[in-house]
């Protein structure tokens, strides 16, 4: 899909705020409410761009995470698309490099996520599984900062949560039809989790609408303390995810880059790091799943 600096403009909006209103989209970008409305539509029904609720993990009780570089006998696909149907598993892709799969899970506690590990290991197909036990997560687009302010106060705000992480652009109108109060009450619940920071509504776009279609998946080994160089890594514009992480490497992250010369370029800075003593890369050649709106937790 082809979009026009217009289209684009929408997007960075939404990816900042995607519960604004068509009035205050329309001032931004300057267009009327009707044709604001209608480039917001075309942009979720193409698929281009998804606006949903991402609830902060503390909420969901997810509170530990990994990332695992798979092997396999055979073909990797259909092990991709089997390990991409577990509720732990938001992140799911086939790779170039010495690993065919790479997935991350985020699960309860310590105890789900090795229950979860071994799961894998026992599915057919599978040879080998190499964790990273994720310790802090520095960068993440999908992870919000800080503590919840408030906490939910009873099944209704779980039903609201539910609702926008499915349509985040919701109107009050009908979320409050969905969720059984007035459109004044829903309002005020609504807003008052997402200002205390229980959950966002952002748009999810695919890289390549943005022009940034080529993911590199990198580890790091580091001497010394992790923590200086992951702030380092972090600073760098097309790096979108990090983590330090327990395993074969102290940092594990994502570049989203424009070209393959740009990938190469942000590989080549990492290395130019004193403290970095190793650099692992890895071409993201399809995105089986990446969801990390994942819903109430039923386990």
């Amino acid at each position: 899909m082809d979009l026009d600096e217009t289209d684009l403009a929408i997007v960075r909006s939404l990816q900042t705020d995607g519960r604004l209103t068509y009035e205050t989209l329309a001032q931004q970008v300057g267009l009327s409410r009707p044709a604001t409305r209608m480039r917001v539509q075309r942009l979720q029904e193409t698929g281009a761009v998804r606006v949903v609720a991402i609830v902060h993990p503390a909420v969901r009780g997810l509170t530990a995470s990994a990332h695992l570089a798979i092997d396999t006998d055979g073909a990797s696909a259909p092990v991709a698309r089997e390990i991409a149907t577990l509720p732990q598993a938001p992140f799911v892709t086939l790779t170039s490099g010495r690993r065919s799969i790479m997935a991350e899970l985020r699960t309860a506690d310590a105890t789900e996520l090795e229950r979860t590990i071994e799961h894998i290991r026992a599915l057919k197909g599978v040879r080998r599984v190499d964790p990273l036990i994720a310790t802090r997560h520095v960068k993440d687009p999908y992870l919000l900062g800080g503590e919840p302010a408030v906490t939910l106060q009873d099944a209704t705000d779980d039903r609201i949560l539910a609702e926008l992480e499915e349509d985040g652009r919701l109107p009050f109108a009908e979320l409050a039809a969905r969720v059984g109060l007035s459109a004044g009450a829903t309002r005020s619940r609504t807003l008052r989790l997402l200002e205390g920071g229980v959950a966002k509504v952002v748009a999810l776009v695919r890289p390549d609408v943005l022009g940034m279609g080529y993911l590199c998946g990198f580890s790091l080994r580091v001497d010394g303390a992790a923590a200086p160089v992951a702030e380092r890594v972090a600073r760098f514009d097309r790096v979108t995810f990090l983590s330090t992480c327990l395993g074969r490497a102290e940092l594990v992250g994502t570049i989203t880059a424009e070209s393959f010369a740009a990938v190469r370029t942000t590989l080549e800075e990492m290395r130019e790091l004193t403290a970095v003593r190793e650099v692992e890369s890895w071409l993201h050649l399809e995105l089986v799943k990446e969801r990390y709106d994942l819903g109430p937790r039923t386990a």
